[in-house]
């Protein structure tokens, strides 16, 4: 019981210094002036990112599908070769 009643006085004792310290002032300061930056630049969510992404694929697979309908209607049965298939980056792409 003692041991219990000492640690959890001793804990809030921390938790009560590390709250009033400056430490704590500076963690404040420092996140409002990231989130500061961060909403002055144009940036996205991973998950945005990702769904942008996955349209891009989609309307690329779309376009060579037309293309090679267009070609077929036409009369030129020769498949467009200056058309690249839609691929997945790998992860060290993402990192851009």
């Amino acid at each position: 019981m003692f041991g219990k009643n000492l640690f959890d006085e001793v804990t809030s004792k921390i938790s009560e210094t590390i709250a009033n310290s400056p430490a704590k002032d500076v963690e404040k300061n420092v996140k409002a002036m990231l989130g500061s930056a961060f909403s002055r630049m144009d940036l996205v969510t991973r998950e945005e990112f990702d769904i942008q992404q996955q349209v891009l694929i989609k309307t690329r697979t779309k376009l060579s599908e037309l293309e090679a309908r267009l070609a077929k209607l036409e009369g030129n049965t020769a498949p467009v070769s200056d058309v690249a298939e839609p691929t997945v980056p790998s992860e060290s792409d993402k990192t851009e």
